[in-house]
């Protein structure tokens, strides 16, 4: 999630139509499109496989300070504590923020090629390990924690997520689990005008449970099997109906950006940021703030920057702001990191491609659609579907992706083109076998059922 910081004061908004102009602000002739990668990782202590507070000597807090100290990052601070890093002058490397439970996120800079999206991610691992190595901290890569209980799992300094944490229990029953124990990678993509941000958003929410299938990466709570490959997947689920899911709005006529506008405004707010602090409003209507009728801020009018703020507090399966988020995937290793990226660029970012891509699901229908995201945390490729199963789906996904690739032809060093990185996602199609099954695997044949070796085999 979002870090927000004081900032030149942001226009006050008048209307609407300025909100829907934000949005379509976003809009970027094809040579600037980019690739943003954010992915979040486990922090844990290696005496015992314990979770890392953020007040300790080998915390972390004393974590970020070390990277600041030894790596040029600028600290972003909250009441005097480090909630996270920044590198303005740094074309690599983005942001490092702290999710609720201490899991520790790199949001990526903005990248030409998923080559560049590999060597940023190459460099923050190097540097995260080796302050890490220090302190006795490793950092694993899974879509849940595969062993704390919530009890267990710290809480960070940063007070948009306590009052997110007091909110979520009204309105779904996971919303905890979602904040302090769930981890994800989602890849950033730009869009041309209005007509590609719908097709492009229809496009990942359809295809958004073939993602969760081949990142399925979340089979254990509290160190046993939970019976899901995606558990992260279907925690989403009952978190909280106005801001998840697949919108089915997107797919009616008329879709667009003032479509997603009223969206937005109909889901409940969190929090407003003044003068350094979250004034809690959960629950109020940003379009009473619109109309200056906001109770905790009598006569006040919202900024931009306010706006920007309510919109990363939506959590649908694709997320439109400036960029379109593809947000469906479990934390994984290196390779899944870089293949995440690599899939969904393929599909989006070749006119051709995307052509084809929006045939394919053209004619599914919402309940489809629906029953594919209600089934496949569970049976990720297994999925039965249209006489077959999701496997089959996505041969024909990564077909596409890796054509829409190679007609990219970014090249590395090597001569090697992006397909490179769909690699894991081929192994999957090819054997029917999700990260989580190998886990799985692993767990009943060559860990005797001990959780605490994921942190030793699957470590970065």
């Amino acid at each position: 999630m979002s870090t927000r910081v004081d900032g030149p004061k942001s226009p006050v908004i008048e209307s609407r139509d300025e909100l829907v102009a934000h949005l379509e602000a976003g809009s970027k002739p094809t040579p600037s499109w980019r690739i943003g990668t954010e992915h979040e990782k486990f922090v844990f202590d290696r005496r015992g496989y314990l979770p890392v507070p953020y007040a300790s000597e080998r915390g972390i807090g004393t974590l970020l300070q070390g990277l600041a100290d030894r790596f040029g990052w600028d600290p972003v601070r909250e009441d005097g504590n480090i909630i996270a890093l920044s590198r303005a002058d740094c074309p690599k490397g983005g942001v490092i923020s702290l999710e609720p439970g201490g899991q520790f996120e790199l949001s990526g800079a903005p990248l030409e090629t998923i080559h560049q999206t590999a060597e940023e991610l190459r460099q923050h691992l190097i540097e995260v390990k080796e302050i890490g190595n220090e302190l006795g901290l490793g950092f694993l890569g899974l879509g849940f924690s595969p062993k704390w209980t919530l009890a267990e799992t710290p809480v960070m300094p940063k007070e948009r997520y306590r009052i997110m944490a007091r909110y979520m229990p009204k309105v779904g029953s996971r919303g905890l689990d979602m904040m302090f124990r769930t981890c994800t990678v989602q890849v950033n993509l730009d869009f041309a005008d209005e007509a590609d941000m719908v097709r492009k958003l229809r496009v990942g929410l359809a295809l958004q449970p073939v993602a969760t299938a081949l990142f399925a990466n979340s089979p254990f709570t509290e160190g046993k099997p939970n019976g899901f490959q995606s558990y992260r997947a279907d925690i989403w689920r009952d978190t909280d109906p106005d801001r998840t899911g697949l919108l089915p709005f997107a797919f009616e006529p008329g879709m667009g950006f003032e479509r997603y506008v009223d969206y937005a405004l109909g889901v409940p707010m969190y929090f407003v940021y003044r003068g350094q602090r979250y004034i809690d409003v959960a629950g109020a209507s940003f379009r009473d703030f619109l109309a200056g009728r906001l109770a905790a801020l009598p006569g006040e009018k919202p900024t931009l920057q306010d706006w920007a703020d309510h919109l990363t507090t939506l959590f649908p399966d694709v997320r439109a702001k400036q960029y379109m988020e593809m947000r469906g995937a479990d934390a994984g290793s290196f390779a899944a990191l870089c293949a995440l990226p690599a899939l969904w660029t393929g599909l989006l970012y070749d006119r051709t491609t995307l052509d084809e891509a929006a045939a394919l699901i053209a004619d599914w229908t919402l309940s489809e659609r629906q029953t594919l995201r209600d089934t496949v945390p569970k049976l990720a490729l297994a999925t039965p579907f249209r006489g077959g199963t999701l496997r089959d789906v996505a041969a024909e996904v990564l077909r596409l992706a890796d054509a829409g690739l190679k007609a990219r032809a970014r090249m590395d060093l090597e001569g090697n083109d992006e397909r490179k990185h769909l690699a894991p996602l081929a192994q999957a199609v090819e054997t029917g076998l999700s990260p989580a099954d190998i886990l799985l695997a692993e767990y009943q044949r060559d860990w005797k059922g001990d959780i605490n070796r994921v942190f030793d085999t699957h470590a970065f």
